[in-house]
């Protein structure tokens, strides 16, 4: 399969499910409802008490100011912070559970979809997808999660000791050791976006074994780094995918900047551009989502040689004839009985 073909069937597959598109949309709209209720009216609150007028906040300046004279209030009304604080963890939660939950739905109808052809999109599967694959799919990604903070740690102690060897170079005045902090700060750069593709490209082929093998966090992890390193054709169709994306992005983003020039006419056309935008940029995201994940099944399940039916319990036994054995005779059998 060529890149090309792979990139045509994410497109017909998820044009056969758009409806996933409106799910996605409106995931975003309970989020922004979600913020409102549950961070904004606790915070609305917590503002009136403490008398703050929001006016003043302005600039960051008077926020700085605000804060910094508000210390006696804050250990006044402790409680009060706390219950916002806790409100924002709640949120947090809500919306990361919520965009899992119909992540999971959206990786089960685009898998079923792979697996056959005739199939779309219903609520109803939807939702049993999405049951059926959101614990696995929250446990995988909480792996990567904790595999970014590791690598990130290690990326920024590696860069902390350039910085302080450039550093040292500048103060000593030496162009050899300035040549080599440059030369590692590049290499480290190089490192670094390689290994961050590398992940995300392993998030996705994951999430691929979650949705047909039905794997575990760890054996989706080691099973999707084998495949990546068995194929690494793999790997470069990602990046095309990701670059693709961040292309996409920018010119959408691009041609909103006009919108921002028009003073009347711009604020009114600017929402449903904004709306529109979003739908195209998680259709693009649906679109990568559907490539890789028919990418390893074309590649990995497809070409995997049938298993020989098993011989079911009523079937009788095959019996082995050898060329040397001849049946007993009946006059044999007559003077054994004698």
């Amino acid at each position: 399969m060529t890149y090309g073909d792979a990139i045509r069937d994410g497109i017909r597959i998820v044009n056969r499910n758009w409806q996933l598109v409106l799910l996605q949309l409106g995931m975003v709209f309970i989020s922004s409802i979600g913020l409102i209720i549950i961070v904004g009216i606790p915070l609305a609150i917590a503002f009136i008490i403490f008398g703050v007028d929001l006016t003043e906040m302005a600039d960051v300046r008077d926020i700085l100011k605000l804060i910094r004279g508000s210390s006696e209030m804050v250990s006044k009304y402790l409680g009060l912070l706390l219950a916002v604080l806790a409100c924002v963890l709640l949120y947090l939660l809500f919306v990361i559970l919520l965009g899992m939950y119909v992540f999971s739905g959206s990786v089960g109808i685009i898998g079923r979809s792979i697996r056959d052809s005739e199939a779309r999109f219903h609520l109803r599967t939807f939702f049993e997808e999405a049951r059926k694959h959101f614990f696995r799919l929250l446990a995988f990604t909480s792996l990567i999660g904790v595999v970014f903070i590791v690598v990130a740690f290690v990326l920024g102690i590696l860069g902390g000791g350039i910085a302080a060897l450039v550093s040292y170079a500048k103060s000593q005045d030496s162009p050899l050791v300035l040549f080599f902090g440059a030369f590692f700060s590049l290499t480290l750069l190089i490192i670094g976006a390689i290994l961050i593709l590398g992940i995300l490209a392993t998030t996705l082929y994951g999430v691929a074994l979650v949705s047909f093998r039905e794997t575990g966090p760890l054996k989706s992890f080691q099973g999707a780094w084998q495949f990546l390193l068995a194929h690494p054709h793999a790997f470069w169709l990602y990046v095309i995918l990701f670059f693709g994306y961040l292309i996409a992005s920018f010119l959408v983003v691009l041609f909103s900047y006009p919108f921002s020039l028009i003073p009347i006419v711009g604020g009114f056309f600017s929402f449903p551009y904004q709306l529109i935008s979003s739908a195209f940029e998680t259709y693009l995201g649906l679109i990568i989502i559907a490539t890789t994940l028919n990418y390893y099944f074309v590649t990995e399940i497809r070409t995997e040689a049938p298993a020989p039916p098993a011989p079911e319990p009523g079937d009788a036994p095959s019996v082995v004839e050898h060329p040397g054995d001849e049946p007993p005779s009946e006059s044999a059998g007559e003077e054994e009985k004698r």
